[in-house]
């Protein structure tokens, strides 16, 4: 788990992994009060590509997943819906969740929940619903298969209604509240949050948060003025003889599958933003929920739930393959213990499976962000993450 052996400053830690051929270009930025660091570097594609800006636009894929949380909080606060109501007032579809009998079971295997699905159980990822560390298990393939769940596809997914109906067939993996499992509670919530606002989940995320935090760049698709912003974005090529990988794979170009509204906007990893746009998310919520012109976003007391280890020991062991045995607050990663030389007590944020990263750090009033353009090749965050919060951690 020790980080690479990398350059401590920022443009040098960036440059290395650029010229080792780990992703084409990103912009790190690193802010703490007054203090910024803001290094954009590379390409924003292969070889030929205009350079990485400051104001690039990245897929931020799950780091998507706190914004959509301190979304469902506004609702909470406005006296709609409360942590430990059951969602199928507003979800219908899962008023008769069906359990396997055991994680191992065949998805016919099944028996009814104990209790009703909570906000909170989405909140924290314990619906029952998701990723476990084990992929074999039969009831993980339907959310491959029936879902779309996993890499962001944002014009492969059916529209909300059709999503639910198709949810609704598959068996939840684990009672509600008992265990932590990855990434499906994130997109149940975006559809909870509509519901319950009565509004497209793209309009009221602009209205309670893009707009009251100047994330003038952030949203479900890039306005046709904006393409010459958008990164395209890769995955690793396959490896040689050598044992080394191939040139870089495209996966999706400036004018691909966020050129335009998505039929589901996914809570779980849709959103394109910029380093700057997420950095005035994380100030926000090192400020008690204030933005930077005072105005209040979330209350005190929403972002210290957002920011609180929710799990029980036993389920931080089991989600280890996501989150290392840290602890999950809502929507994101919180620092239990110092296993790394990257960990910080109450450290919270998250990773994007397209190759992107965000953290707040309460106890240093630290943000720190970076974007770029290369596809995860799993749950374990490469080099170039590990680096890179290291060297935040010490900012």
């Amino acid at each position: 788990m020790n980080p690479s052996n990398k350059p401590r400053d920022l443009r040098a830690l960036l440059d290395a992994h650029i010229a080792e051929g780990a992703m084409p270009g990103a912009v790190a930025l690193v802010a703490r009060g007054d203090r910024v660091e803001v290094v954009a570097a590379g390409t924003a594609g292969l070889a030929g590509s205009a350079p990485i800006r400051r104001d690039s636009l990245f897929r931020i894929a799950s780091i998507t997943k706190p914004i959509v949380a301190a979304a469902a909080m506004t609702l909470v606060e406005d006296g709609l819906i409360a942590p430990a109501d059951p969602v199928a007032a507003w979800l219908p579809e899962l008023s008769s969740p069906l359990v396997v009998r055991t994680p191992r079971s065949p998805v016919d295997d099944v028996v009814s929940a104990v209790r009703p699905i909570t906000l909170l159980d989405l909140l924290t990822f314990r619906a029952g619903y998701g990723f476990p560390s084990d992929f074999s298990l039969p009831a993980v393939a339907p959310l491959f298969a029936e879902l779309k769940q996993g890499p962001p596809q944002p014009q492969a997914v059916p529209a909300p209604d059709a999503w639910m109906t198709a949810l609704s067939r598959i068996p939840l993996l684990h009672q509600p509240g008992d265990g932590w499992l990855y990434n499906t509670c994130a997109d149940i919530l975006g559809v909870l949050i509509a519901r319950v606002a009565d509004r497209p989940l793209p309009a009221y995320l602009a209205e309670r948060l893009f707009g009251p935090l100047g994330m003038t760049d952030t949203g479900f698709a890039v306005e046709p003025a904006a393409l010459d912003r958008f990164t395209s974005y890769y995955r690793a090529g396959a490896a040689g003889p050598d044992g080394k990988p191939g040139a870089p794979e495209l996966v999706d170009g400036p004018d691909g599958q966020w050129s335009g509204p998505p039929a589901f906007p996914s809570g779980a990893g849709g959103l394109v933003s910029t380093a700057d746009d997420w950095c005035a998310f994380g100030r926000m919520l090192l400020a008690g929920g204030l933005a930077d012109d005072g105005r209040r976003v979330l209350t005190a007391e929403s972002v210290r739930q957002m920011l609180t280890d929710h799990l029980t020991p036993e389920q931080r062991a089991a989600s280890g393959l996501f989150t290392e045995g840290q602890g999950w607050g809502f929507g994101g990663a919180v620092d239990v213990e110092i296993t790394a030389p990257w960990n910080v007590l109450g450290r919270y944020g998250w990773v994007g499976g397209t190759g992107t990263t965000a953290h707040v750090i309460p106890a240093t009033g630290t943000v720190a962000v970076l974007l770029s353009q290369m596809e995860m090749s799993g749950p374990t965050a490469p080099g170039v993450m590990r680096d890179f919060w290291t060297y935040a951690a010490g900012f």
